[in-house]
């Protein structure tokens, strides 16, 4: 069952808290008692059952509805003309905090927030908005989408490895340099000359499909970089790279040995079919941090400080390697784990344009 169908009895519009429940001696529930808290969100055009972001983003705030007992609503995007109406009618069924889940909700966002400066808002991977009542959830996932391309460089085959993205916007274009970064330390370290299709970092260009939905066109590009040599593809796009998976499992079909590297969640965990060729996955903990941000909220511990997810404080990993385990060599798995602590450490610089500053 998808995500969006186990929250339809939490659809838009749905009844605001219950006064808190008695116990049996009397007392209130202290989950109970959270329940004249409304917690909301807002999808991007992905919807919440992407197998990414918003999904992750999803589960944070369901998670916060299990643990503290509060009232949870939520609206789907299908189009970026959903945003402004969606985030409005959160707005008017009373939240007390939403969750907005995208950069593309930015102006937005920023409006509803500006309009109504008693309703708390949080943003995840966006900062642009300077608001009292706005809280920023970022991640600098240049640092594990380095470790990604260093793994692709030292896993490929082929000696060509490539990524693209859905729109070239920062929340996208910090993952390919990130793993562009990646493949030029592994050729730097092995004197190694591993080609990257789809994006050139120094220039800022690459190849993007101009949405997250177009699965077709994410086919098609990872078609043609299979054709070009590549054998490991990361796409960055939300349900589009469920085209990628559908065009590795045709190809591997045909003999060949492609991989997928997945980006936001532990792919494995969350695609469909495919996930035997999903090598690893550059994973934003966005649902943990939803949780925290709702829990601090609820606690009456609000701030507009992003929060800023990085290696050192799990907010960024590599996901584990799944049925591709034995494709990963233990010298690779001890230098990844090298690779880590020197970007925690910060003997290694991994620079992005798009890093949180």
């Amino acid at each position: 069952m998808s995500v969006a169908a186990l929250g339809a009895a939490a659809l838009l519009l749905a009844g605001c808290g219950a006064p808190p429940a008695e116990t049996e001696g009397g007392g209130s529930d202290p989950a109970a008692e959270a329940t004249d808290y409304t917690g909301c969100i807002v999808s991007d055009s992905g919807g919440f059952d992407d197998q990414s972001f918003n999904q992750s983003s999803y589960e944070g705030i369901k998670a916060a509805e299990e643990s503290l007992g509060i009232e949870v609503q939520q609206a789907e995007s299908q189009a970026e003309t959903d945003f402004t109406p969606n985030v409005n009618s959160m707005v008017t069924s009373g939240c007390d905090m939403i969750v907005t889940v995208g950069f593309l909700l930015s102006a937005t966002t920023a409006e509803a927030a500006e309009a109504n400066p008693e309703t708390n808002f949080a943003i995840v991977d966006d900062n642009q908005i300077d608001l009292p009542n706005v809280k920023p959830i970022i991640y600098d996932t240049a640092q594990a989408a380095f470790m990604a391309g260093y793994l692709a460089a030292g896993t490929s085959e082929t000696g060509k490895v490539a990524t693209y993205g859905g729109i070239q916007i920062p929340t996208v274009t910090i993952f390919m340099d990130g793993f562009a970064e990646g493949v030029a330390y592994y050729n730097e370290q092995k004197d190694a000359d591993v080609q990257l299709l789809g994006w050139d970092k120094e220039a800022q260009t690459g190849t993007f499909i101009g949405d997250f939905s177009n699965q077709a066109a994410g086919k098609t590009n990872t078609q043609n970089f299979i054709n070009e040599g590549a054998d490991i593809i990361m796409p960055v796009a939300g349900p589009v790279g469920l085209g990628t998976i559908e065009a590795v499992e045709e190809a591997n079909a045909d003999g060949g040995s492609n991989k997928v590297i997945w980006v936001d969640s532990d792919g494995f965990e969350t695609v469909e079919s495919g996930t035997e060729y999903i090598l690893s996955s550059v994973m934003k903990l966005m649902g943990e941090a939803v949780e925290q941000v709702i829990t601090e909220d609820v606690n009456g511990n609000f701030s507009n400080e992003p929060y800023v997810g990085t290696l050192e404080n799990g907010g960024v990993a590599l996901a584990p390697f799944h049925d591709q385990e034995e494709a990963v060599s233990d010298e690779m798995k001890a230098e990844l784990e090298e690779i880590k602590a020197g970007i925690i450490s910060g003997e290694i610089t991994v620079e992005s344009e798009a890093s949180p500053q």
